[in-house]
């Protein structure tokens, strides 16, 4: 039985991929089957059609030959922003779309309805775990990829100006990322032989107690290698959250932006910015 449906399967494959492609364009939210190229949607579609009648005839392939061209195509639909919801409905809109055309087709009828929803079972809940397995772990495989070099990327010091060096802070501050800044910040004061030092904290969300302790203890840091350590990028939102924590930054200099703290810092150098007169 699980033979004639491959066989239907197979015959009839392009209809059965325009149909499933039709239903995924119908799902809210859907953006890859409408947004991306004609010619990439159908490469897809018939990867995941191949993918999933794979293993109708024998379950167990998909754990043995099937796991390299799992992980093939799951490593691709990260990468193309599909959710596991997504991915979850995709295989749900298969399997409906096959049985719907044996149905219509004749292949599924009233005598042999029962023996067929056991061969659909079969086929598609081992199918179903091996490929949510997979997405979940290429996922988190890539979550910490883009989380170390968000680390590495945010916690740069830059040398800006002779003795005046800035370090952008991108994101939530924790614990381990603190560590990561505390390292790259020391380091680079000693090999810039910077005198100031920027912490631009504009593209940090939320400055709580815990933030506001690294950034104390970055700054301290600093100071006992012989440098200033200045805060910049005070939100006024952020100003009344550390108002109303009773934080304590009066021991170095805090300014509202970027800019009027790379003026302080020129002024802490004995320089200034001046206007040349055409």
């Amino acid at each position: 039985m699980d033979r004639i449906m491959v066989k239907g399967i197979n015959q009839n494959m392009d209809e059965i991929i325009g149909r499933w492609i039709t239903k995924m364009k119908e799902e809210k939210g859907e953006r890859f089957f409408h947004f991306m190229p004609e010619h990439l949607v159908e490469k897809t579609s018939r990867e995941f059609a191949e993918l999933m009648t794979s293993n109708i005839t024998d379950p167990s392939n998909v754990t043995v030959a099937n796991t390299e061209r799992i992980n093939d195509f799951t490593e691709k639909v990260v990468r193309f922003g599909w959710t596991i919801k997504f991915v979850n409905k995709a295989i749900d809109n298969f399997s409906e779309v096959v049985f719907v055309f044996l149905e219509e087709n004749g292949i599924i009828n009233e005598s042999n309805l029962r023996p067929f929803i056991l061969v659909f079972r079969n086929w598609i809940n081992p199918l179903r775990e091996s490929i949510i397995e997979a997405y979940s772990t290429e996922w988190e495989r890539t979550v910490s990829l883009q989380k170390i070099a968000l680390q590495e990327l945010s916690a740069s010091l830059i040398p800006v100006f002779d003795k005046i060096s800035v370090m952008p802070l991108v994101g939530t501050i924790d614990t381990e990322r603190a560590k990561l800044i505390m390292e790259n910040l020391l380091e680079g004061v000693v090999s810039q032989r910077a005198e100031v030092v920027l912490l631009d904290i504009t593209g940090v969300p939320v400055v709580d107690t815990m933030v506001a302790h690294h950034i104390i203890q970055a700054a301290e840091a600093v100071r006992l290698v012989g440098a200033k350590c200045m805060l910049v990028g005070i939100r006024p939102e952020i100003a009344q959250t550390i108002v109303a924590l009773g934080i304590d930054l009066q021991e170095f200099t805090t300014k509202s932006t970027l800019q009027r703290g790379m003026q302080a810092a020129l002024g802490l150098t004995n320089r200034a910015i001046v206007e040349v007169q055409a």
